[in-house]
């Protein structure tokens, strides 16, 4: 089955209705990296762990309302066994209660045909709201590749720019060690995927074992950016983009280089690789 331009354009993904609290609160900062430092009161608020002081990390509206792997779905058209995810992105437009209830609708905004044998591009985005008031709390962007679809006839553009990095040293680095077992506690946060957990799935990927969540990594470069540029404060904490470029094993250590003007890359620091490339970051008074 091939894709159809305006079929896919106008999938009806089903709106999702959550109600979270300071257990999975707790659960997504621990799973990617807070709380490493068991004595810094910072983080020990995203944890759940002062009954005075309970955050959210900004970073958790990627898994709220998650609508699941509707790509799946064989009226999309889509060849999912060979989709990839390219880019996320989140912008927080305000700070994501400590506890609540959220409704989150998730379309699709784009898509272009790289051609035969090239694959598409397709972009989607998610809007968190609060379903009490219909507050607009967070807006989710991701890129997706679908490697085995090209060639269905649809535009070839407007295809998304990365961000540029500068050329000059980083001015800060964070590091993140992950622990052997992380995407087992990643998982969790609603995202099931066999090739994260089950070893014969992962080998039968071309993997030597089970890889860490794309956005797993993602959250670990959000907790580098909550430290170094808003000191934990979640109220700063405006927008992030960047490009997933390796895979990461549970274990490495994930360096988060970071330059003054938002600028950011993280690096698996045991192969020397990107595993997240062209990022940037506005806090919350520039977007």
């Amino acid at each position: 089955m091939a894709i159809d331009y305006d079929h896919l354009m106008n999938f009806d993904i089903p709106e999702v209705r959550q109600s979270y609290g300071p257990a999975e609160v707790a659960r997504y900062g621990l799973s990617v990296g807070i709380g490493q430092n068991p004595v810094d009161m910072k983080q020990l608020a995203y944890v759940g762990a002062l009954a005075d002081d309970r955050r959210a990390m900004p970073a958790m509206a990627n898994i709220l309302g998650h609508p699941g792997f509707w790509l799946g779905n064989p009226e999309t058209g889509v060849d999912a066994l060979k989709l990839v995810h390219g880019e996320q992105g989140m912008t927080i437009h305000h700070t994501l209660p400590a506890e609540g209830t959220v409704i989150a609708k998730t379309r699709v905004t784009g898509l272009v045909d790289k051609g035969e044998g090239r694959g598409a591009l397709l972009y989607s985005e998610k809007q968190i709201r609060e379903a009490a008031t219909g507050l607009l709390l967070a807006t989710c962007r991701g890129t997706t590749f679908l490697r085995g679809d090209g060639g269905f006839g649809g535009p070839d553009g407007p295809v998304k720019a990365p961000h540029q990095l500068p050329e000059t040293k980083p001015d800060h680095l964070f590091d993140t060690p992950t622990r052997p077992e992380q995407a087992l506690y990643y998982r969790w946060n609603a995202d099931p995927n066999p090739l994260h957990l089950d070893p014969r799935i992962a080998v039968a990927a071309g993997f030597e074992r089970p890889i860490l969540h794309g956005l797993c990594s993602f959250g670990c470069a959000a907790h580098a950016l909550l430290a170094v540029l808003c000191d934990y404060d979640a109220d700063r904490f405006g927008s992030m983009d960047g490009r997933f470029t390796a895979f990461v094993y549970p274990g490495e250590t994930l360096r988060t280089e970071i330059w003054a003007d938002g600028s950011f890359r993280t690096r698996i620091v045991e192969r020397d690789k990107i595993a997240i490339g062209n990022g940037i970051f506005k806090p919350r008074t520039a977007i």
